[in-house]
Formats: structure tokens, C-alpha cells, sequence
């Protein structure tokens, strides 16, 4: 392994130390890997060494390259945006190395614990170089707590976007320091915008149990459950990069987005409201879908329930009994039809109302 330290910013003593991973043909199986960059903790004041090179070491032994970020910290330094500012000065940095370090750029997740996970967070919806996923520890996420700690942070939950990757959050429920309410909030922005999220509320623990070893962490302090929090981390970034294979990199399991409401196309996993929304998606279906006559009333009774649930047409569909093969004809009826609830690069127009149609919610595709 070889580990180098950059300078990113003199002044402030930003630095970037890189743990990589050796380029050995007894590493078949990895011939190019994903990476961490992990932000320690220390309330914007420092960087904790408690939260820096142990955590490294986790995810080296999951065959991760693996970075450590000291950023700004201070009440002068720490300023906003400087903080972020050092982020994207680490990820070009690191992305220029790629080919040299035998390094995936597009599969680089940043790993953030208290006000580290603030900054995390904040990469995570606000950064130019924006990170493919983030593991979030015991994170400062609301506005008023992030500015106690650094002059002009900005609530990360508010900049949650349909471009926000996926995150993986990880909290005890006794947080006297910072309150497990700040990873709630956060989900639910997150949930909000349709992005895939995992979190782990542990029943009690302190602040600051870092990667819970004994060698951290008073394991008598914790929720038996939270020792195994960073396996379970490294579990879920497989899901979402992919496990190591034959030289590449699997498949991902975990999807980015829950729903399909914030994509350029409709699709039969959108929610009900945003296809019967769009007139044209309507339009096209009613003569694809058709049910039974005891089933059209009951769906008239429920239409206002069903406009304001979160229920996808799939699985709404799949409720009354509609068979497979119409499902997938839905589908591609859907793929191309542009929604109407989003700007997209990719959606260069939007297509015209049909004649006589109103903007009005309808069910009239499965009436």
C-alpha cells in the first residue's frame, strides 16, 4: 500500500492523505477500484484523529482506496463555503489520479461523522463534484447547528434535489450532542425527492462512537447493534457500486432513487398523481387498462385517497389484478412520454395537451 499527503491549501493546513491500494496482479479480482474520502469530525473546531485514519483502515480492508480529508476548521477558516471549497478541490485532485491510481471516478463515496458528516451532506447535495454515495455517522445536518459550528453553514436537508445521491445514515437515539432528529429530517428530504436512502437509528449510544471498535468505543456505551454499523456500510455501498468481481466491478443492486417521479420519462413506477397528471399519459393508456365494473367504482370512491397516496401506478395496478403483460406494454406506452413535473437536458420540448384535455387529475386510465 502506499500513502502520499497533498497540500491542498497551505494557508488553512487543508490536506488530503491518500491510502492506495497496491496495483498487483495478485488482485484479479480488482483491478480498478471505487473509493472513500472520509471527512473527520470535531465540530468545525478540528479534525478528529478518532475519525480519520481508523476508518481508513475499515474500508481499506474492503478493498476500497481510501482518502482522508483534513479540511478547513476553525472559526476563521472554517468560513462557508471554504469547507466545500477543499471537497471539490480533493475530488479533482483525486479524479485527475484516476488512471494512475487504478481508481473508478464514478464510484466515489464520502464518508462524514459529525460536522464531517455536515460537509458530507453538503457534498452530497450542494457540491460541484457531487459524490456517487455518503455515509453519514451521527451528522450535524440542520441549519442552526451546522452555523453554531461554522459561520454561514447552510442546512444540508434544505438542498436535497432529485440529483442528490444515495446515503446511508447512521445515529444513536440518545445523541445528546446532536440530535437523532437531524438524520430524520434528512431522510425525509431525501425521501421526499425519491433518493434511495438506508438508516440505522440505534436505540442508545453517545455521540462520537466513530467505528464502535473497543479500541474507540466503550462497547457497555453502545446498542449491541452498533458495533456492526460500518460492516453494514460496507455491505450497502456493494448494493449501490457493485461487488468485486472478475476484474470489474458487479452490477449494482440498490437502485439510486426509490420512485420514478423525478426522471425525464414517465414509467409505470411513478406515483399515481404524477401520471394523472399528464393528459397525454392518460390519454394513451385509457385503452390499454381496462378493469372490471365493480373495480371502476370502487376506484371512484377512492380516486381523491388514491390521487394523495404515494402508491405507484405498478403497484396500483398490481392491486386490482391487472395481468404482467399489460403492465410491461404500460411501460413502454410511459418510456416515451416525456413528464411534465421535471426539467430535464434531455427533455428538449414539451409535447402539446390533447385536444379538449384539461390539467385536472384523472384516473380515466384504469376507468
Amino acid at each position: 500500500m502506499d500513502s502520499q499527503v497533498f497540500i491542498l491549501n497551505e494557508k488553512r493546513n487543508v490536506t488530503l492523505t491518500a491510502y492506495l491500494q497496491d496495483d498487483s496482479q495478485e488482485f484479479w479480482r480488482a483491478k480498478k477500484r471505487p473509493a472513500v474520502v472520509i471527512f473527520p469530525g470535531g465540530a468545525y473546531a478540528y479534525c478528529s484523529d478518532r475519525e480519520a485514519d481508523p476508518v481508513a483502515q475499515e474500508y481499506l480492508r474492503a478493498g476500497y482506496h481510501a482518502f482522508v480529508l483534513r479540511y478547513s476548521v476553525g472559526w476563521e477558516n472554517a468560513v462557508w463555503p471554504n469547507p466545500l471549497e477543499d471537497y471539490d478541490q480533493a475530488m479533482e485532485l483525486i479524479t485527475a489520479h484516476a488512471k494512475e491510481w487504478h481508481l473508478i471516478p464514478e464510484k466515489i463515496a464520502v464518508i462524514g461523522f459529525s460536522a464531517g458528516r455536515h460537509l458530507a451532506a453538503c457534498a452530497a447535495t450542494m457540491a460541484k463534484h457531487r459524490p456517487a454515495a455518503a455515509i453519514l455517522a451521527y451528522p450535524v445536518i440542520l441549519e442552526g447547528l451546522a452555523a453554531i459550528c461554522a459561520k454561514g453553514a447552510p442546512g444540508a436537508d434544505k438542498a436535497v434535489d432529485s440529483q442528490t445521491c444515495p446515503c446511508f445514515i447512521a445515529a444513536a437515539g440518545t445523541d445528546t450532542m446532536v440530535s437523532a432528529m437531524n438524520s430524520l429530517r434528512f431522510v425525509e428530504a431525501l425521501y421526499e425527492n425519491g433518493i434511495s436512502a438506508e438508516l440505522h437509528l440505534y436505540a442508545f449510544g453517545p455521540h462520537g462512537f466513530s467505528t464502535a471498535r473497543t479500541s474507540i468505543a466503550d462497547p457497555a456505551e453502545l446498542c449491541s447493534r452498533t458495533l456492526h454499523w460500518v460492516e453494514d456500510s460496507i455491505s450497502w455501498l456493494e448494493d449501490v457500486f457493485g461487488a468485486f468481481t472478475s476484474g470489474e466491478m458487479s452490477s449494482p443492486r440498490c437502485p439510486g432513487r426509490v420512485r420514478k417521479d423525478k426522471d425525464p420519462y414517465l414509467s409505470v413506477d411513478c406515483q399515481l398523481a404524477t401520471i394523472a397528471g399528464n393528459q397525454i399519459a392518460v390519454e394513451r393508456l385509457k385503452q390499454l387498462i381496462l378493469v372490471e365494473e365493480t373495480t371502476q367504482k370502487w376506484i371512484a370512491e377512492q380516486k381523491e385517497n388514491l390521487l394523495t397516496s404515494e402508491m405507484t401506478l405498478r403497484s396500483a395496478l398490481q392491486f386490482l389484478n391487472v395481468p404482467g403483460e399489460v403492465i410491461r406494454k404500460a411501460d413502454e406506452i410511459l418510456s416515451e412520454i416525456p413528464n411534465l413535473t421535471v426539467s430535464d437536458a434531455r427533455c428538449k420540448c414539451t409535447p402539446p395537451a390533447a385536444p379538449g384535455s384539461s390539467n385536472r387529475n384523472s384516473l380515466d386510465f384504469i376507468l
